[in-house]
């Protein structure tokens, strides 16, 4: 009885012991993952920063240069194309595209030409419109809505409830490079219509 008395306050320490070095080293963990989390949020938190004074300056240098007589303005097109009249070709030579600024609107990684980035085409779609020689987003711009529906329709049952109608619009936004105006007009949008 006298030996009990004695090993079980032994054993309860031991094992608090443990318990306290085991919840310790846990806490330590949550802290440096904690700290680790916070140091990358602040990183992103300053790069936002960087990006978006970057942002306005480029937006200040476009507008200096939309002033200045003689220049070129890519987003007034040389030849005016009715925004109603899909089947009308642009003789328009838009600026080169612009990745960073296209990404820094839609918030992602945008490719040069990629059919996906209009409200409607997934990865089938692009490939029946690419197999019918609708490969760029010029091309799809000057085909007019018959055509596109007809692609769909020729595809099966599958395809034909796709509304194709502000695909064209959508693609001269994309090709002309205005991004702002095209996200705008993507998130105001309910089936492809406004």
């Amino acid at each position: 009885m006298g030996i009990l008395c004695i090993l079980i306050p032994i054993l309860i320490g031991l094992i608090c012991a443990l318990l306290g070095y085991l919840l310790g080293r846990l806490i330590e963990k949550k802290s440096k993952v904690y700290t680790r989390l916070r140091a990358d949020l602040d990183a992103c938190r300053q790069e936002k920063q960087l990006l978006q004074t970057e942002n306005s300056s480029l937006e200040r240098e476009i507008a200096d240069l939309r002033k200045k007589p003689g220049s070129r303005q890519p987003d007034t097109a040389k030849a005016m194309v009715n925004a109603d009249d899909t089947s009308a070709k642009l003789n328009v030579v838009p600026s080169a595209f612009d990745a960073a600024l296209a990404k820094s609107v839609f918030g992602k990684k945008i490719v040069e030409n990629d059919l996906k980035i209009i409200e409607g085409i997934g990865p089938k779609i692009e490939e029946l419109f690419k197999n019918a020689g609708i490969k760029t987003w010029q091309a799809l711009s000057e085909t007019p809505v018959e055509k596109c529906q007809d692609i769909l329709d020729k595809a099966g049952p599958r395809y034909r409830i796709h509304t194709p109608a502000s695909w064209p619009n959508q693609s001269k936004m994309a090709f002309l490079g205005k991004w702002s105006e095209l996200k705008k007009w993507q998130d105001e949008a309910i089936g492809g219509k406004v």
